[in-house]
């Protein structure tokens, strides 16, 4: 029973971590070049649009869930018969709760900046967005990379389970 609960738990790590994995990814890709192609004041417009769209139920849900299904997998399979090799939920584990602190402690708060921040003229749109979007983005490509990477750790811990 344990063990099959150990694998529920790994098989809903992968997907929750694959999911925002997919997520930041595509910012990183298609999101982030799109907006490098438009005026600041349509930038911080559009962002903050995104800021508050995404802050829903099914987002915070994944985004909470993907660490602690993480650690609870983990935990799972250490007080059981230790079935998936703990090294690849480890590094899974610590993958998933980076890409939540990475996104706590550094994009939220540049969030929080930008939708507080003066964007009436032209030059505080501008001012906004040199504070907030080489910061942002290089930390979105940290994140992509941390939730990739606890997605192909729990891929990999699964087919060796």
């Amino acid at each position: 029973m344990f063990s099959t609960l150990t694998s529920v738990l790994l098989v809903l790590s992968i997907v929750l971590n694959g999911l925002l994995a997919g997520l930041f990814f595509s910012f990183s890709t298609a999101v982030i070049p799109g907006f490098r192609r438009v005026v600041d004041r349509t930038y911080a417009r559009a962002f903050r649009a995104i800021n508050s769209a995404i802050l829903n139920g099914v987002f915070l849900a994944v985004f909470g869930l993907a660490p602690l299904s993480a650690a609870a997998a983990l935990v799972m399979n250490i007080v059981t018969d230790g079935r998936v090799p703990w090294v690849w939920l480890v590094l899974g584990a610590i993958c998933s709760v980076l890409t939540f602190a990475v996104t706590a402690v550094v994009n939220v708060p540049l969030n929080t900046g930008l939708d507080r921040a003066d964007t009436g003229t032209e030059a505080g749109a501008r001012a906004a967005r040199s504070r907030f979007e080489d910061r942002w983005n290089r930390w979105n490509h940290v994140r992509t990379l941390t939730s990739l990477a606890a997605l192909v750790f729990f891929a990999v811990a699964l087919a060796l389970a």
